[in-house]
Formats: C-alpha cells, sequence, structure tokens
C-alpha cells in the first residue's frame, strides 16, 4: 500500500494509514547530505540531475516516508526570466538587480522549461527510475506572489514594502508581473509532470503577509488560473499557504485537490470553515521535532485526530524540516504517524 497510499489520499479515497512526507525531507538536517553539498554551492547541486537525484532519494529508506519531492527551489526558474540571482551563505537568495517598475517588467523573457531547466526534468526522470514505483514523486514550484516577493524586494524582507508599494501604488505593474509569472510557473509545473511527477504543489510562502481581500483581487486570481491551467493533467494539486489563517474561504475557492495548511490554525477549524469534504495536508508545528520522542507521538495524535475530520488528510510539517533536527526525531514522528493510524 506504501506506493498508492499518498496519491489515494490527495483523491480523498481509503487508505491503510495516513500518509506522511515532509516539506524539506531532503536536505540540510540529513548528514549525507552535507557530505555531498561539501565544497559545492546549492545551486551546484540543483542544477547536476545526478547529485539532485541523489538527494531527492536519500530520505525515502531512512525516515520511510510516502512520498518523494524533488530536490530543487522555488526561485531556479529565475535565470529563465532573465532575473539574476545567487544564493549567499547566511543571508540566502539574494536578487541584485530587483524589479522595481515597468520597464523591469517588460524586460522579462518567457520561460521555457526544456530550456532554462532542462536538469530539473532530468532530475524527474533520473528518480522516477530509481524509485521504480516504490513511492510517488511530487514536483513543485512558487506560486507567483512568492516569487514576486524575492524578485521585487531583491531577497527576503521583513515588511515587503517594495512589493506592496507596487501592489497598491503600481497595480497595473503588479497585475502584469503577477501574470508573468503565472504562466512561468504553469509551464514548469506541466513540464515537470510530463517529465514523471505524480503529484504537484505550489509553494505560496508568502500568503500571509495579505490582508484576505487584498489577497483575493492581487493575487487569487493568478493562483486560481495556474491550478485550471493544470488541471487536464489528472495528477493531484496540491496548494500550501504559509500562515494563512485568515485566508481560508479564499484558499477554500483556490480549486486545488488539497490544501496544505500550517501549523497556526488546526485542521478542525480548517474543516469547520471549508466543510467535510475538504483534503488537508498538514500540519506539525516543525519545532515539536525538537522535542522528545514521547511527546512528539502525542502531538501527532493530535494532529491525526484533527485530520480525521477532513475528507482526506496527508501528514506533514506546517512548515519545512530545520536544519538542526535530529534526524532519528523525524523518523520517530514518521512511525508514530503510520502506527497510530493504521487501520484494524
Amino acid at each position: 500500500m506504501r506506493a498508492t497510499r499518498f496519491l489515494n489520499a490527495c483523491r480523498g479515497e481509503p487508505v491503510d494509514c495516513t500518509p506522511v512526507w515532509l516539506m524539506r525531507q531532503a536536505g540540510r538536517y540529513l548528514p549525507e547530505y552535507r557530505k555531498l553539498r561539501s565544497g559545492r554551492t546549492f545551486l551546484e547541486l540543483c542544477r547536476d540531475p545526478a547529485l539532485a537525484a541523489e538527494v531527492t532519494l536519500q530520505p525515502i529508506e531512512r525516515l520511510e516516508v510516502d512520498a518523494a519531492i524533488l530536490f530543487s527551489d522555488i526561485l531556479v526558474i529565475f535565470d529563465g526570466l532573465g532575473i539574476p540571482l545567487e544564493f549567499v551563505p547566511g543571508q540566502g537568495p539574494v536578487i541584485s538587480k530587483p524589479l522595481r517598475c515597468a520597464a523591469d517588467i517588460s524586460a522579462l523573457r518567457t520561460f521555457v522549461p526544456e530550456e532554462h531547466t532542462p536538469y530539473v526534468l532530468e532530475t524527474i526522470r533520473l528518480v522516477r527510475r530509481e524509485l521504480d514505483g516504490q513511492v510517488p514523486l511530487i514536483g513543485f514550484a512558487g506560486a507567483p506572489l512568492t516569487l514576486a516577493a524575492y524578485a521585487v524586494e531583491g531577497g527576503t524582507s521583513k515588511n515587503f514594502t517594495h512589493l506592496k508599494r507596487m501592489m497598491f501604488a503600481q497595480p497595473d505593474v503588479f497585475k502584469d508581473l503577477m501574470a508573468h509569472l503565472a504562466r512561468a510557473v504553469s509551464s514548469h509545473l506541466r513540464a515537470q509532470a510530463e517529465a514523471g511527477a505524480q503529484a504537484l504543489q505550489l509553494f505560496d510562502t508568502w500568503a500571509g503577509i495579505l490582508a484576505p481581500e487584498d489577497y483575493a483581487r492581487h493575487v487569487m486570481p493568478f493562483s486560481c488560473a495556474i491550478l485550471a491551467s493544470l488541471r487536464d493533467l489528472e495528477v493531484p494539486l496540491i496548494h500550501y499557504a504559509n500562515g494563512a489563517a485568515a485566508l481560508l474561504t479564499e484558499l477554500g475557492r483556490l480549486g486545488a485537490d488539497v490544501l496544505g495548511i500550517d501549523w497556526r490554525i488546526g485542521l478542525r477549524r480548517v474543516v469547520e470553515a471549508l466543510g467535510p469534504d475538504v483534503v488537508l495536508q498538514g500540519n506539525l508545528e516543525p519545532s515539536v521535532l525538537y522535542a522528545s520522542e514521547e511527546y512528539i507521538e502525542s502531538r501527532v495524535a493530535d494532529v491525526l485526530a484533527e485530520g480525521a475530520t477532513a475528507r482526506g488528510h496527508i501528514f506533514n510539517l506546517g512548515h519545512g524540516v530545520h536544519p538542526d533536527i535530529d534526524p532519528g526525531r523525524v523518523r520517530a514522528m514518521v512511525d508514530a504517524v503510520h502506527r497510530l493510524s493504521a487501520s484494524t
């Protein structure tokens, strides 16, 4: 059942136990990843299909999760768009020429996955071959708002002043940027599915920075358009929004098959807001993994109980694995999910 557990849950179908995978399950907290990363930049690792495939596969047996997620980054499309990007140690992504005006938007290139990110597609093909049906592979991309936040701010931000200034003072420019990014993201995700990704997740890390009315007006139409454009692929479409407890009504109208929920709101409350037919993903607070295995298990039980109120539930963290988490704690969490949710 492990091979089908995740995909069945995405469709709200019966499963033998709740499937579990983790955002950032392949990466910095694993010693085998750190060894592979040594002497290489993050982008070098992403752009080498053999190495990216190896990183993608590293946690599958160690953790016995029910899905693999492609090792890549939401910002890899920037190079194809003509947005200069580098990852600076201790600082994160840095865009040396942020997008601030209409001319900047007009200068953006059309993103062509086969030309600009062929390494992503080759990684998917390699991973599918190595997995050999053991578990499904998830592809992903950043949502337009989150991509715009990095591109306009020039990197990470506390207040997103430049982004919001563009949205409110230059709404037509902001709309053009969002439309261009939406087309790129749709192409990126479609190419991943055609290369072999069996589910797709749209990450909107910064959805929670906006008031509901501003999200509905300036952001929601573009995420809806992406999801609608991929419906013919017949793969599950997951939308994850971070810090978005105030946006439940809007998230319920996106058209995603699965809604990824962060830890700031209980899954039961999401079901109460959107109805019992919803399929949810989440939402253990990532920092709980610093606790004892006994406490982790008690919190897993709480999340499972809340998730059981939905039509379908995929266990995940409310955000990514912290880089200093003990992999043993992660494995204990996965084991607890499977054991506590197993049908009898």
